[in-house]
């Protein structure tokens, strides 16, 4: 009995002390939430909405809707029937009615060019005919008569009606889910087979914009680098005072506005220039041989360069801040030269910031676009800036979509990578 007793309290507290820790933990979970909502609202919600533009483009089949469930077992390869005609040639004449043509001539046109000019030019003819009034007691839908009536009016207001590729960017246009924005993306489309082949010599610039953009992301990357860890090794090693107005130096591009920035370098590296003006006092060169340092890739990574390098040397920095200095002197001591010992006992110690640095700075150079789209010219723009394009003045939005999901995608293979080869429990910001 007198150990039961005792028993009984030892239970009762341990049962308390389990209500407070599940009361604490609830307690941590719930001063997430305004976070988590945070991240969702900008983050997850605007991801979600662009990857399912890329594969979601449902105009084209909610304003003709007859004539796409018509071309649903046409087998492309001669001209669909007589109903497909009659409900295509009723749904233009009811879009240019409903003032919706443009949108969808835009959206077909996208799939095979030329077809916007058809598609406004059909409307706009449409738009004078009027059906003959059905037989008494008959329907109108279905009829044969009304349906070879709008077959003639259609091909009438527009021979091309007559040709199955017409009616192929059509039916192509029509698919409520599609990957077609994302082969256009990769220069790749389907032939009338349906077979995935390479677009036209003329038609391939994505992909070429993908590959530059990657290169000069791994090469601005290497860049800041090579010149943003010696600056981190010497603030690091400075006296708190210099590495102070060192690090305020470093810290000098988050504080200037981007239209001062942009002009600044426009003024230094044009053709008449500061750079150049003094290359040519100097008699380095002559005058009519001027460098060409703006408006092409070397202003691209001139810039980016600047606007970059305190993403490499801050997380570098704080690394080496936290190396003891007798790491080297043991080096020293033990024979080892300044080189071997940096490369044997230092330099492993900062790879944590070396890599966090070369995530930040590829990552955020992959998505650039202001400052290419300012100073890179024709030759220094970046995929980024194609994506600006479609957005902002072409309006094709799911395949600027899908531009960004590759670009997420080559992040994502990027850090898989960074995980594999180096640890992301490794990368230190701080």
């Amino acid at each position: 009995m007198t150990a039961d007793a005792a028993s009984i309290p030892a239970g009762i507290a341990l049962d308390k002390d389990a209500r407070q820790q599940r009361r604490a933990r609830i307690w941590a979970t719930t001063l997430t939430l305004p976070l988590v909502a945070f991240i969702g609202v900008t983050f997850l919600a605007p991801l979600g909405s662009m990857l399912t533009r890329s594969v979601h483009d449902p105009l084209v089949a909610d304003t003709v809707p007859a004539t796409i469930e018509a071309l649903r077992t046409w087998d492309g390869s001669t001209v669909p029937s007589p109903d497909a005609f009659a409900a295509l040639a009723q749904e233009l004449k009811a879009a240019r009615q409903e003032r919706t043509i443009g949108q969808l001539a835009t959206r077909v046109n996208r799939v095979a060019g030329g077809m916007r000019s058809i598609i406004t030019r059909t409307g706009r003819k449409l738009a004078r005919v009027e059906p003959p009034a059905a037989a008494p007691g008959g329907s109108l839908e279905g009829a044969p008569d009304q349906a070879d009536f709008w077959k003639n009016a259609l091909l009438e207001a527009e021979d091309a009606w007559a040709e199955p590729t017409s009616w192929l960017a059509v039916q192509r246009a029509g698919e409520r889910y599609t990957g077609r924005h994302y082969l256009h993306a990769l220069d790749l489309d389907r032939d009338s087979a349906g077979d995935i082949v390479r677009r036209e010599p003329m038609q391939r610039i994505y992909v070429a914009l993908l590959v530059r953009t990657l290169l000069v992301s791994v090469g601005i990357t290497g860049l800041c680098l090579l010149l943003g860890y010696p600056l981190a090794y010497f603030i690091a090693h400075a006296p708190p005072n210099r590495a102070n107005l060192l690090l305020l130096l470093v810290l000098v591009p988050f504080w200037t506005s981007l239209l001062v920035r942009t002009t600044s370098w426009i003024v230094l590296l044009q053709s008449q220039g500061v750079l150049n003006d003094i290359m040519v006092a100097l008699g380095i060169l002559a005058d009519e041989n001027r460098l060409a340092m703006i408006y092409n890739m070397t202003g691209t990574f001139v810039a980016m360069t600047h606007v970059l390098l305190p993403f490499m040397v801050l997380p570098v920095y704080s690394v080496m801040r936290s190396i003891p200095a007798s790491h080297m002197s043991a080096a020293a001591s033990l024979g080892a030269s300044f080189p071997r010992a940096f490369w044997r006992v230092y330099w492993p110690q900062t790879l944590p910031g070396v890599g966090a640095g070369a995530l930040l700075v590829f990552i955020l150079s992959i998505g650039y676009y202001i400052t290419p789209a300012l100073v890179g010219g024709r030759t220094g723009q970046l995929i980024s800036n194609m994506i600006a394009y479609h957005m902002q003045s072409s309006l094709n939005w799911p395949l600027a979509a899908a531009l960004g999901g590759i670009l997420l995608a080559c992040v994502a293979v990027l850090y898989l990578l960074y995980d594999r080869l180096v640890g992301v429990e490794r990368m230190k910001l701080g």
